[in-house]
């Protein structure tokens, strides 16, 4: 079943993250094999869910937004399937950092 990226709501203070291209050389100029590549910690949020809810009630708000670009935990996430790519839903306390 192939999911279209529009179709996914993340909910609550999920963020649907694109990762972007793992590095293919080396800073030297060494060409990488698939196996020897570093999954990417970078990537762009392509949806956000409304915001989480703390045990006492109160609402979180999102702070990250639709086209931003973000650095997240390494191994943080679960992979989704969306056009035969793989994308990631994070949750919003695993992103560290904006980039800008």
């Amino acid at each position: 079943m192939i999911i279209k990226a529009n179709s996914i709501k993340p909910l609550f203070d999920y963020v649907l993250v694109k990762p972007l291209e793992a590095e293919s050389k080396t800073a030297s100029g060494i060409l990488l094999p698939e196996t020897a590549k570093e999954k990417p910690q970078m990537g762009q949020v392509m949806a956000a869910g409304p915001g989480g809810v703390t045990d006492d009630g109160k609402k979180t708000p999102m702070l990250v937004k639709v086209g931003q670009k973000v650095m997240y935990k390494k191994w943080g996430g679960n992979e989704v399937k969306v056009n035969s790519e793989e994308w990631l839903l994070v949750e919003q306390k695993d992103i560290l950092a904006v980039i800008e």
